[in-house]
């Protein structure tokens, strides 16, 4: 988590910008001004609200997020009202959480200055161009989301304030240098073993197995020798990437007649703005420029917009979609005209009209290969859709066999081999035609075939008609059929059974002394010795390390088993002191903190919880 939170400082702006964090605004609950408020809340939290509008945008926002990252998948957990009621209770926990931190930070009397708010926006890629600062880029982004830049830089102070609250908590933990030193010793410890391996394969392959035991294993394990429910089916596929059409010119001219809103580059706007805080300032800036100040030194000077008084007052180039209401209603007409003292959502403006663009049109000769392109499409998906109906109609009438609908599709029906719900063909993976195959729907009785499917679209423009050929229900194989693999399961256990009581019988005589003669007598030697490593995750590693050191001259003994399953003893000659880089000491060192700070602020959010005046609305229940 803290490790999300950190990265949240170098990003936090482009997340809002690309829309993630419009989600994090709104769970912050911190700007009452962001959206208003009613006499409803979703929680209070030490008497502040979070509204229930708020809370309901912020869960719309979550639901919209979670479906674009896991797709289909969420369609079908949404359909549980539990799982809802889940996610709306995980997202005002998030929004509880993030007022009490903000909270708590202006009690400890955090803050963040102008200075620190403009170059954090200043440094958003999302509001740069070639690398630089776009004013015009910036104020477009704010306003489609709804806010002004004095909003904006609102939201994005208390976001600051926050992190750095977090950046304090996760800056508190530390190591003393002696414990560092030891910690990497110990992690970078080598012991030198060596290794007797009891090969439990070749046990096997000497163990005689009875009837008796066979049928035994075989009834104690029968769920492991379950043959799946298999199918095989035929299908028609209609594509309509695979139905080509011819178009003439005429077809061109005419779609770009109908559709000159796609060719058209709407016109654009240049204003430089001084923005002022109350109606006299606006006035008095007014007649300065009037008297001939200069507009860009002035809005340098007295303008209340941190970001475009840098630039003189300079918005940049914005289309309709990007301007503000109150500069479309300012009546400026002519280049270099000026307002008069425009009231606004952020105070006071001054506005100056510095350029205009008309609306372009692009030219049918360049537009023409993007309309070939779109007309073949349109044209290949009315034939689709077409064909489409007259194929789910020949399968409906026709519900025998798939043979009518062969001939009104043009093509054969393609027939699979066997398969179950884990192995779908390729050519059939996607979740309606698997719903459609598994559900039980196309089958006769007693698994007999049944009827064929209804047209099953997926993709939007790709479609299926399938019918089961044959079915075999779920069922456990019998004896003679899966004999020789309970035999070689059998034999396998009771040679890891031998193998250990061999090992601990081994075991007992080297710990007493008299190993050289028992290893001898069962066939077995010590291998070369091997120097392991504590980072090592074998299980042979992992027990080397859990033996008691060696006295001298002596080794110590264990028994342990491989990743082959086979049983190994091992005999221990020497611990060795490890030494360990400084940059991979440092990075175990941060890892340790990080987890560390990451105690301390589930401490710290568990405390703020637990002495905070919570009180919850009744939004959970309400779903949207």
């Amino acid at each position: 988590m803290m490790d999300n939170l950190r990265t949240a400082a170098n990003s936090l702006v482009l997340k809002i910008i690309f829309g993630i964090i419009i989600v994090s605004f709104i769970l912050t609950g911190v700007s009452s001004y962001l959206i208003g408020g009613n006499n409803t809340y979703a929680a209070k939290v030490n008497g502040q609200e979070i509204g229930r509008q708020q809370f309901e945008n912020a869960v719309a926002n979550e639901r919209n997020e979670r479906q674009e990252r896991m797709k289909e998948q969420f369609s079908e957990l949404a359909s549980n009202e539990s799982y809802i009621k889940d996610m709306r209770r995980q997202v005002l926990n998030r929004m509880i959480d993030q007022m009490l931190l903000d909270q708590y930070a202006r009690e400890l009397g955090l803050g963040i200055s102008d200075d620190q708010v403009k170059k954090a926006i200043f440094a958003t890629q999302a509001f740069q161009e070639n690398g630089q600062f776009s004013n015009e880029r910036y104020v477009q982004l704010v306003n489609r989301m709804g806010m002004s830049p004095d909003q904006y830089a609102q939201l994005l102070r208390n976001q600051l304030l926050t992190q750095q609250l977090i950046n304090a908590v996760a800056g508190t933990d530390f190591i003393l240098p002696g414990e560092t030193d030891q910690l990497a010793a110990l992690v970078a410890q080598q012991r030198v073993v060596r290794q007797a391996v009891i090969d439990v394969n070749a046990l096997a392959a000497k163990q005689q197995v009875s009837d008796a035991e066979i049928q035994a294993a075989y009834d104690q394990n029968k769920d492991r020798f379950v043959a799946p429910e298999q199918f095989r089916v035929s299908y028609i596929k209609l594509d309509a990437a695979a139905m080509p059409q011819t178009v003439t010119d005429q077809d061109l001219q005419s779609y770009y007649d109908q559709h000159q809103d796609e060719f058209t580059q709407a016109g654009r706007y240049r204003f430089s703005v001084i923005q002022t805080k109350t109606e006299a300032e606006a006035k008095a800036v007014l007649d300065a420029l009037n008297k001939g100040a200069d507009f860009a030194a002035l809005a340098k000077e007295k303008s209340a917009d941190i970001i475009s008084a840098r630039n003189g007052g300079d918005l940049g180039w914005m289309d309709d979609a990007g301007l503000l209401p109150e500069l479309k209603d300012a009546g400026l007409k002519e280049k270099g005209q000026l307002s008069g003292v425009i009231k606004s959502s952020v105070g006071f403006l001054v506005a100056r009209l510095d350029d205009t663009q008309p609306a372009v049109v692009k030219p049918f000769a360049e537009a023409r290969d993007d309309i070939t392109a779109k007309v073949k499409q349109e044209k290949a998906l009315d034939a689709y859709f077409a064909l489409q109906q007259k194929v789910s109609e020949a399968a409906s009438n026709d519900n025998e066999s798939l043979a009518s609908a062969e001939q009104v599709a043009g093509v054969k029906a393609v027939e699979t081999g066997w398969f179950d719900r884990n192995h779908l063909p390729a050519e059939l993976n996607f979740k309606p035609v698997s719903d459609a195959i598994f559900s039980g729907a196309l089958l006769g009785q007693n698994g007999a075939p049944g009827s064929n499917s209804d047209i099953i679209t997926v993709d939007g423009d790709r479609a299926f008609v399938v019918r089961i050929n044959e079915h075999k229900a779920e069922a456990v194989k019998p004896l003679a059929e899966v004999k020789n693999e309970v035999v070689d399961t059998v034999k396998l256990e009771k040679a890891i059974q031998q193998a250990k009581l061999d090992a601990d019988k081994l075991l007992a005589a080297l710990q007493t002394g008299k190993g050289d003669d028992a290893l001898k007598a069962a066939g077995l030697s010590f291998g070369e010795a091997k120097t392991l490593n504590r980072s090592a995750l074998d299980p042979v590693s992992q027990a080397a390390f859990n033996l008691a050191q060696p006295a001298a001259g002596k080794p110590s003994y264990g028994v342990a088993s491989d990743m082959q399953g086979n049983v190994v003893l091992l005999a221990l000659d020497d611990v060795k002191a490890g030494t360990m880089p400084d940059e991979q000491k440092q990075a175990m060192i941060q890892g340790i903190t990080r987890n560390n700070a990451e105690i301390a602020f589930e401490a710290l959010m568990s405390n703020l919880r637990k002495e905070a005046k919570i009180k919850m609305g009744d939004v959970i229940e309400q779903q949207q």
